[in-house]
């Protein structure tokens, strides 16, 4: 008799492990969402998707800032390179049933319904395909606004992979990912957590207490879409996914990312006369100082590099007093309440630097 091989099955293909470590590049503190992302993606990849069913239907929650919208449009930059490929349904929009309309366009019939463009239609789907890649990403936003109606029209979707329009055409969506997210027991998990450590769950006894803690929270959620969605709605969903509160050091990470970003930014508006930003670590702690709330997560850090970082380069860049290859030291003084903008000139040796790196 033949010696049995072990197999692994935890291990996955080189395509998913490539999706894995760019959502990781991109999305801090949220490791239960990328990996059932990419077991979705490893289980199409495979050919083993459950036929005339959508790739994935996700529903995401937790409190607003924690990065449910985040880990949705890094996964279509992560596939297609395009974070705008994300068919976006604000759910707040669709809170009467007529306003479906707008989604699958009136029936011939009814006045203007040739004007009216359905936002998904097949060809919405499909615009962002790419030669490697044809996976669509539909996103319904705070889907606890919407209507029964739009409800309703999602029990299709997420179970046939099938929508008709209003004019009797087909949608298919079997290639698509689904998401849909919402605020739901936000205030439950909030309760659960000390509200003097911030974003951050209290220090307990050990890690068990700790794992403890979070189930709770988790279930929190689900108990809330639960007593919110009919049984049928919620078995139709492949995962519920609670996005837990983020801590000071994944908060640093997300400063990081961001400053990255508008490095890009800079890259991408002053390509004639380009300059490179260092951040120290003094500007970026003030900067997360600036932007931390214990209520809205991390969407203030976002602005604080708004008002504090961005705003103030545009200054300099308008008033001309940044020139090609300079290097842009930006560093902070305690009690200070703005960051201090420094030149090094000419730094073409450093801006070279990064662009290889880059």
């Amino acid at each position: 008799m033949p010696r049995l091989t072990l197999l692994d099955p935890t291990r996955t293909g080189m395509q998913a492990e490539d999706l894995e470590s760019r959502l990781r590049r991109l999305v801090i503190g949220q490791d239960e969402a990328i990996h059932q992302i990419v077991r979705a993606y490893q289980t199409y990849l495979a050919g083993l998707a459950p036929v005339g069913r959508p790739i994935g239907n996700f529903l995401f929650l937790g409190p607003t800032g924690s990065g449910k919208t985040r880990v949705v449009e890094a996964t279509a930059e992560s596939l297609v390179n395009d974070p705008r490929s994300v068919i976006k349904i604000d759910c707040a929009e669709f809170q009467h049933s007529h306003e479906i309309a707008k989604l699958i366009g009136s029936p011939p019939g009814y006045l203007g319904h040739r004007e009216t463009q359905p936002l998904l239609s097949q060809e919405a789907l499909n615009q962002h395909h790419t030669e490697k890649v044809k996976i669509s990403f539909v996103l319904f936003d705070e889907i606890e606004k919407a209507s029964d109606a739009l409800w309703n029209l999602l029990l299709g979707i997420l179970d046939k992979a099938t929508l008709t329009l209003g004019d009797n055409r087909k949608v298919d969506f079997s290639a698509a990912m689904i998401f849909l997210t919402g605020k739901l027991g936000a205030t439950e998990m909030s309760s659960l957590l000390n509200p003097r450590l911030g974003f951050h769950v209290a220090p307990l006894e050990d890690t068990g207490n700790s794992a403890k803690l979070r189930a709770r929270i988790s279930g929190a959620g689900i108990a809330a879409a639960r007593r919110k969605f009919t049984p049928e709605f919620i078995n139709r969903l492949d995962k519920v996914v609670v996005f837990k509160s983020l801590g000071a050091e994944e908060l640093r990470r997300i400063v990081n990312i961001e400053l990255e970003i508008v490095q890009q930014r800079i890259r991408a508006a002053a390509a004639s006369k380009p300059f490179l930003i260092d951040v120290t670590d003094t500007a970026r702690e003030f900067l997360l100082t600036e932007g931390t709330d214990v209520r809205y997560g991390a969407r203030p850090l976002k602005r604080a590099i708004e008002r504090m970082l961005v705003h103030p380069l545009s200054n300099l860049m308008a008033s001309g007093q940044i020139h090609r290859g300079d290097c842009i030291r930006v560093s902070h003084e305690e009690g200070s309440v703005a960051l201090i903008f420094g030149r090094e000139p000419e730094a073409v040796k450093a801006w070279g630097v990064a662009t290889r790196a880059a």
